[in-house]
């Protein structure tokens, strides 16, 4: 009898810990989902619901005005195909540049290859603020303001990207490549007919993290740029922000809109880049 209850109890344990995992599951994911949710409901309102309080959940009346209205308010498609040729750019900048920095550091010995690393990593120890001027005057001298070239050349390159390209070729074993240099292959054809589809998870991970870095940008265009038609949609929404008034329901339609994007590209490579943020931790 006491065997049976310890079987009974056994295997209610299970079962009851499965339920808390799924809702702890279901409350993490309301709390993300969350802020999208009322972003939508926000952007079906009128301004006075927007604003009003207590504020109202569910809108009186379900309006469309807020997106149908915002390409008027501003150049918005021109902002977003900015932001996507831009974003574009940058991510394949800091995927040609930074892997070929990362197989460099791990793969080619030469004189002071560590203190040049080294360095490099010094540059995630400097506040990006602390860029901000130089990078401007840069901009200045090379007659670049208000133009798209001043907001994807500073960020063709990253530390962080050279870190964690390194940290993948370091982990590839050393055989391969003395196989492909006793079969006649240089540095370049190691680095692209080998390594490269070796660290193909690290590729996605690094090009999903800068394509959210360069999609949310906000500081950058504002400063370089000051025409509207050169601004990307982040700093082009930041206009519907007013001093006494916002025009809210405009901004939340604006912002879900920019959203979209991000978040398909995410699904579609989800896998990829969880495997290779988990690779990188093991390593």
């Amino acid at each position: 009898m006491e065997n049976k209850m310890k079987l009974s109890r056994s295997g209610r344990h299970p079962r009851y810990g499965k339920a808390v995992v799924h809702a702890v599951l279901f409350l993490g994911c309301f709390i993300t989902l969350a802020p999208f949710i009322w972003m939508f409901l926000t952007s079906m309102k009128t301004q006075v619901e927007a604003v009003s309080i207590p504020p109202s959940i569910l809108p009186r009346n379900w309006r469309p005005d807020a997106y149908t209205s915002l390409p008027e308010k501003l150049p918005f498609f021109t902002m977003y195909w900015n932001t996507i040729l831009t974003s574009l750019i940058i991510v394949a900048g800091q995927l040609l540049f930074c892997s070929a920095a990362g197989y460099a550091f791990a793969r080619i010995h030469f004189p002071g290859r560590n203190f040049l690393f080294i360095l490099c990593l010094s540059v995630l120890m400097i506040p990006s603020s602390f860029l901000i001027l130089p990078q401007y005057l840069l901009i200045q001298k090379m007659g670049l303001l208000n133009t798209l070239h001043a907001i994807y050349l500073p960020n063709l390159f990253s530390a962080f990207g050279t870190f964690l390209m390194r940290q993948f070729f370091m982990s590839i074993p050393l055989e391969l490549e003395d196989a492909a240099r006793i079969d006649g292959c240089g540095h370049g054809r190691i680095y692209s007919r080998i390594m490269l589809p070796l660290i193909k998870p690290g590729l996605v991970s690094l090009g999903v993290l800068t394509l959210r870095f360069a999609w949310n940008n906000l500081m950058w265009p504002m400063i370089v740029n000051t025409e509207k038609t050169k601004m990307t949609l982040t700093a082009g929404l930041s206009y519907l922000q007013g001093q006494y008034i916002s025009d809210y329901p405009s901004i939340m339609a604006g912002a879900l809109l920019a959203t979209i994007p991000l978040i398909i590209i995410y699904a579609v490579f989800q896998r990829q880049f969880i495997e290779g943020i988990a690779l990188t931790g093991i390593k």
